[in-house]
């Protein structure tokens, strides 16, 4: 009964911030490494950020490193993509994704199991 939930997609402005967050159910997050990946229509599904168990390993891919920040708050139970300077290149639908594997820190979709639904950003004027 694993439940990834994510949430904080929207419309924002080039330019702009956006807040990602993805809570878990049924389990405690801090016993799985997390990661974001997202997906446009038409292209594969592409990690883009991740962060182990205790948040002291984490991933960005080229294009998000200096724009995206992935954190979580244990005490939460949830894990956050901060995205600033959005670019409409960013647009796509959002996952987060975790694995049981509570050290891993990869962006590899096929590597992660437990998947939210996703959580659509469009960045447009």
């Amino acid at each position: 009964q694993l439940q990834v939930v994510e949430s904080g997609g929207g419309l924002v402005q080039p330019g702009g911030s956006l807040t990602l967050s993805c809570a878990a159910s049924g389990f405690t997050l801090d016993h799985y490494s997390i990661a974001w990946f997202r997906q446009a229509p038409g292209k594969e599904r592409e990690g883009i950020a991740c962060i182990s168990g205790s948040g002291l390993r984490t991933k960005y891919v080229d294009s998000a490193q200096g724009r995206f920040t992935i954190s979580r708050d244990n005490a939460k139970n949830a894990v956050f993509l901060k995205m600033d300077s959005l670019r409409p290149d960013d647009t796509a639908v959002y996952f987060c994704a975790a694995h049981r594997l509570v050290g891993l820190c990869v962006l590899k979709p096929d590597v992660f199991d437990y998947w939210g639904q996703g959580t659509q950003v469009t960045v447009s004027s």
